[in-house]
């Protein structure tokens, strides 16, 4: 134990900070950093350097190049930058490389050095050129501020949607401040700067000047500022050797140390842990690295090559040109257990499962002492905590070991803690590794998350270790290995030096049908690539339609398209592939597309009977359809013509069509209508009224409302209407008129083809019960019961019923006796019933 805390370093009494080895950098530099520009992402993200050959007075001939490392200094790229002056390089959360150029142009690289896109800050900023800029992160995105030659600020909270945003200006400002930075409060990006002793603070409207809480007397100038990983705390070193810290609304003081440096150093940057009670800054100069707090000690590291700090969530990384640490404050758990003399409980177990290992008594001694405590559980807590914190595997097995032997003595102990851990270390000691180059803490893990880990290890196209490490987790397949494999496959269609065959080939036997996996995505990023044929290949193997025909017609394959949507059967995507070949096509083209397509040209016809007549019309003249022609010309004559003659001119039409297909019937209904057109028009001239559109029959009815019978019998001849729905026609208009004597003299001009019933009948439904009984008497025998039912003469209905001697006649009867008084005849129908059963 006492070797482990050899590079403890006390900050005060009660806390500790220790720096150990990363990476042992086995870059080769070209450049020493103090002449690059140098950025580094956080959460053990990649390193770009840029040989600022701008800065200097004559500038080199020779083009720098941008090269992109890992963090353990393996090459991920390098590309000569034939571009404009660079002011400053960030990366973006998504690790994107963000370079600012001195025009106020940005652009984006990928990790690989492949270039993504570009985006200006402003015309403004154009003209009066970039003096210095920040690349910021919120939980809203990654954000630059720009600083002009104008003195001006200009920045975008989120460079993924950009919205430029021009700060209010600092009154009497004729100079670039000493320093400057970027805050993040409610929602809000603000600029800190420093003129002189005096602090602005500028947000979207305002430009306010600020007075840090409890500041010493004496300064003149702040020579640097950091902000802590958060946004919720602020350093400020001045030029009297004094280094403020507090909140990052100046309004609360943490402490002020004097380190006794009046240089300003090269960097300061914030170095807590999450949740820690001690608020450190580290300070870096050329030769000297110094951690300070809230105490009046501070601890001091030698530098030995030019260096480069990178703030994290919970630490500091520090990396030169041959090696890379990590300085950070030890985690709670770590010091109880390991520093000198701890009775901890974690302190006790780790001793306890040591003294097991060699077989001594003592491991009996001191787990007795931790359960007579009652301390068990926590320092099994403790050991399983302080492994996640370990950066060796040995200590980390060490500490596990610990946590697994007090578990034996623990009756209900959950062991999901236990075996999380396991599995985060895991993860974690496998992207640490160097070629990988990955250098998360547990801490960090934990707030990156594994799937924005995984899109990580996707970015660097380390696809096999991704996959792994969602078998191991079992992680769902939409989530975990279906997305890697689709990302696999979007990399696997950029590789132009295999044929689409093979590639083709390839990503389907490695997909095969994996869930999650759309192959018209992966046919997409083909497309983009110029690889159209391989976009096709690639589409075979999509099942969903829906995916296969978009892109398709984005590929200017319209026919295939066609075929696709027809295949799937749905007429949604048939009807719009039809309506894309429609505007991409000529007509004649279009035309024998469709013919080649039965199902096709049907959906299209019925879209053009609701949309589009005109284009019918020519389908069916093409295709020489004249029984669907005559069909158009009939619809037409009454949807789109008012005027009789043009009716008749479009009916004539039809049945020259109907003719020509043969339909001689069609024909024949269709001169007909036409003659009847004709004639109620001269009847409209003639007797007034309103006769067009009537159908014959209610032209007939019509006419005899109107008194016109004569009129009407001539119509019937000429129509060849029958006598028996004539005489129905005639019956049912003069019963609506309540012309009985006419109904009568009509009843008595010749024997009725229809019978006498149905006078019966509407006589009573017009409630005329006297002109019913006239028709009653002159109904046939087979109907006469019927007849005088509907009269109401029950007691005559059953007398002829008994003489009929019809069952069926009798129980009709029957049924239309109530109360007393068809009592008798009800009696009557029963004995007559009784006397036929005993013959």
């Amino acid at each position: 134990m006492d070797c482990y805390t050899a590079n403890w370093n006390p900050l005060g009494d009660s806390a500790f900070y220790r720096k150990y080895e990363l990476y042992s950098m086995d870059w080769d530099l070209k450049e020493d950093l103090k002449d690059c520009l140098v950025a580094a992402a956080p959460y053990g993200g990649p390193i770009a350097l840029l040989r600022n050959c701008w800065r200097k007075e004559k500038a080199a001939s020779v083009r720098p190049v941008l090269e992109i490392y890992s963090a353990s200094g393996m090459p991920l790229a390098s590309l000569l930058w034939k571009s404009g002056p660079v002011v400053a390089l960030g990366w973006s959360a998504e690790e994107e490389l963000l370079c600012v150029q001195e025009d106020g142009a940005v652009l984006v690289y990928g990790l690989h050095g492949d270039f993504r896109r570009h985006f200006s800050m402003g015309n403004e900023v154009l003209q009066n050129r970039v003096l210095d800029a920040r690349i910021f992160h919120t939980e809203f995105g990654s954000g630059v501020a720009i600083l002009t030659g104008a003195y001006r600020f200009t920045l975008s909270a989120n460079v993924g949607d950009l919205k430029l945003r021009r700060m209010p200006e600092v009154p009497g400002l004729q100079s670039a401040p000493s320093c400057w930075t970027t805050l993040c409060h409610d929602r809000v990006t603000h600029i800190l700067l420093a003129v002189g002793p005096d602090l602005y603070l500028l947000d979207h409207a305002t430009c306010s000047t600020v007075t840090p809480a409890g500041l010493a007397p004496g300064v003149s100038s702040f020579l640097q500022m950091a902000v802590s990983f958060t946004y919720r705390y602020l350093a400020l070193f001045t030029d009297t050797g004094y280094i403020w810290m507090g909140t990052a609304s100046l309004k609360e003081k943490l402490c002020e140390f004097n380190c006794n440096i009046r240089a300003p150093p090269k960097q300061m940057v914030w170095c807590s842990r999450p949740r820690s009670k001690e608020k450190a800054v580290v300070v870096a100069w050329e030769k000297r690295l110094m951690v300070v707090g809230n105490v009046p000690e501070s601890i001091q590291f030698v530098l030995d090559e030019d260096s480069y700090l990178v703030p994290e969530l919970d630490g500091v990384r520090i990396f030169s040109r041959s090696t890379h640490e990590f300085l950070h404050e030890v985690p709670v758990a770590s010091e109880e257990i390991f520093k000198i003399a701890s009775m901890a409980p974690g302190a006790l177990l780790l001793e306890a499962q040591k003294e097991y290992e060699k077989e001594s008594q003592k491991a009996d001694e001191y787990l007795r002492e931790i359960q007579e405590l009652g301390q068990l559980v926590q320092a099994v807590q403790q050991c399983i905590e302080a492994a996640g914190h370990e950066h060796q595997p040995d200590m980390q097995k060490s500490l596990l070991r610990a946590a697994s032997f007090g578990k034996c003595f623990l009756d209900r102990f959950p062991p999901d803690s236990f075996v999380r851990m396991c599995q985060d270390l895991r993860v974690l000691n496998a992207i640490r590794d160097y070629h990988i180059g990955i250098p998360l803490t547990y801490s960090q893990y934990k707030q990156l998350t594994i799937q924005v880990l995984l899109d990580r290890l996707v970015l660097r196209r380390l696809y096999p270790l991704a996959i792994q490490i969602c078998e191991y987790l079992r992680l769902p397949e939409v989530q975990g290995v279906s997305r890697i494999l689709a990302h696999w496959a979007c990399y696997k269609v950029q590789q132009k030096d295999v044929s689409d065959e093979d590639v083709a080939r390839a990503i389907n036997q490695k997909l095969g049908d994996t869930p999650g996996v759309s192959y018209s995505d992966i046919a997409a990023r083909a497309y983009g690539c110029g690889r159209t044929e391989l976009a096709i290949k690639l589409l075979e193997y999509e099942p969903r339609s829906g995916e296969q025909v978009p892109l398709l017609l984005k590929m200017k394959r319209s026919k295939l398209a066609l075929s696709k949507a027809i295949e799937s059967g749905d007429t949604d995507l048939v009807f719009t592939v039809l309506l894309h070949l429609k505007n991409e096509l000529n007509r004649g083209d279009f035309f024998m597309t469709l013919r080649n397509q039965p199902m096709a040209l049907s959906l299209y016809r019925q879209f053009c009977k609701h949309q589009e007549l005109d284009t019918l019309k020519d389908l069916y003249n093409q295709d020489d359809n004249h029984q669907e022609l005559g069909s158009f010309h009939i619809r037409a004559s009454y949807a789109s013509e008012e005027r009789i003659e043009g009716r008749v001119a479009a009916l004539q039409t039809a049945a020259d069509a109907f003719y020509k297909a043969k339909n001689e019937f069609a024909a024949k209904a269709t001169e007909d209508q036409m003659r009847l057109l004709r004639l109620q028009r001269r009847l409209e001239d003639e007797l007034g009224g309103h006769f067009l559109d009537l159908s014959l029959h209610d032209t007939v009815t019509t006419l005899i409302l109107g008194g016109h019978n004569k009129r009407a019998e001539q119509l019937a001849r000429d129509f060849r209407i029958p006598d028996k729905r004539l005489w129905w026609l005639k019956l049912a208009a003069l019963a609506n008129l309540e012309d009985w004597e006419e109904l009568e003299k009509f009843s008595k001009s010749k024997k009725s083809p229809i019978g006498y019933l149905p006078f019966v009948e509407i006589c009573m439904k017009q409630h005329n019960k006297y002109e019913a009984k006239k028709y009653a008497s002159r109904v046939g025998p087979e109907q006469k019961v019927k007849a005088l039912l509907l009269v109401g003469e029950v007691a005559q209905a059953a007398d002829v019923a008994i003489e009929h001697r019809n069952e069926a006649e009798l129980s009709l009867v029957l049924s239309h006796c109530t109360g007393t008084t068809d009592g008798a005849t009800a009696d009557k129908i029963q004995r007559a019933r009784a006397q036929a059963q005993k013959k």
